[in-house]
């Protein structure tokens, strides 16, 4: 069953030179009970594009397409409507819980209020969903008494997952879910929200720049560069296989443990991501990519077919389409020329991309 549905959403800023493209006609399919992670670099729209699912973008962004939370638009819905769904049946993990959290108000005070908000319980029922709530994500019950500054970031961002659950909603959006947690916490919190998810069977979308925090996280991926889609599919066929460029950078940032070539090879992006308000023209992502051909510069590729598994698999790179997966590349480059090892991951329509240059 569809919980969650985008239909070619974009979202503008409108700023003193005019208005500038942070979220540019994404298009995904959330099932319940199913985890989508969204990766990209900062800037790619990621969060700009998870604030939009519950309209908490700020005023000046105008957002236009269709998101349909079990079937109904929130972009179009009234404030009062749009009030009751917030938390109730769609809820938010926000980045960085350490500014999420109102530091003069106790824990238990903060955690009871979307229960009294939306009169799913008395304040005394309330207090005791809180002790519950608490002791769900790992923590004593005592600590409802306390205040965000004395608990570490791990006990905040537990904190927030509470809240995130105390109206039982069906679909949880987290962004970011472990910024600025060391590794042991960032463990422990990801085991967390999968036993929450494999309990619950909420359905959940996930945004992050690492990779394989979400491969392992999300039976999906979805992959972002200026604003767009540009790769999605399963997550181990697009960690492991991908192919768009792009999603292959992302995944080689991170060293194979007991490779240690992998940590020694140079795997860097090139250049920073481009200005919303001057993209380049074609595919933006052909200034910084090693693979592109002539024409990436004025073809701005659709997502098209990729993956030879049952599960749609799509990427937006002129690679992946038919006229193109067979032919020789415009470059002449040898295999390799660009620092990869030969045959390296991320194939072409099952062919690896140095043999199709």
């Amino acid at each position: 069953m569809t919980l969650l549905e985008l239909r070619d959403v974009t979202v503008t800023y409108r700023g003193t030179a005019g208005e500038v493209p942070a979220v540019r006609g994404v298009s995904l399919d959330l099932a319940a009970g199913q985890a989508l992670g969204v990766a990209g670099e900062s800037g790619s729209g990621k969060s700009t594009l998870a604030m939009a699912l519950l309209r908490l973008l700020p005023r000046d962004a105008r957002v236009s397409g269709e998101i349909l939370l079990d079937g109904e638009d929130v972009l179009t819905m009234k404030w009062g409507r749009l009030r009751a769904v917030r938390w109730a049946s769609a809820s938010v993990v926000f980045q960085g819980a350490q500014h999420a959290l109102n530091p003069v108000r106790r824990i238990e005070d903060q955690l009871a209020e979307p229960l009294l908000v939306h009169g799913l319980a008395t304040p005394a029922a309330a207090r005791r969903k809180v002790a519950e709530l608490l002791e769900q994500v790992g923590m004593p019950a005592w600590r409802a008494r306390g205040y965000p500054h004395e608990l570490s970031g791990g006990q905040r961002q537990r904190v927030m997952i509470a809240m995130a659950l105390a109206c039982s909603p069906r679909l949880i959006i987290a962004d970011e879910p472990t910024t600025a947690l060391d590794v042991m916490i960032q463990a422990q919190v990801l085991a967390l929200i999968r036993s929450l998810i494999a309990e619950h069977g909420i359905g959940m979308i996930m945004i992050s720049h690492d990779l394989s925090v979400l491969a392992s996280m999300c039976d999906r991926l979805a992959v972002m560069y200026a604003g767009r889609v540009v790769e999605s599919g399963p997550s181990h066929e697009v960690f492991q296989d991908a192919r768009h460029p792009y999603s292959r950078a992302l995944a080689a940032a991170f060293p194979t443990v007991g490779d240690p070539a992998s940590r020694m090879a140079p795997k860097g992006l090139g250049g920073d991501p481009p200005d919303p308000r001057h993209l380049p023209t074609g595919c933006s992502f052909h200034p910084r990519c090693q693979v592109s051909l002539p024409s990436c510069a004025s073809r701005e590729v659709e997502l098209w077919p990729a993956g030879g598994g049952p599960a749609p698999h799509t990427a937006a790179c002129v690679r992946v389409l038919p006229e193109t997966a067979g032919a020789q590349g415009e470059h002449g480059e040898e295999p390799g020329a660009h620092g990869e090892e030969p045959g390296a991951r991320g194939a072409v329509s099952g062919r690896p991309v140095e043999e199709v240059q």
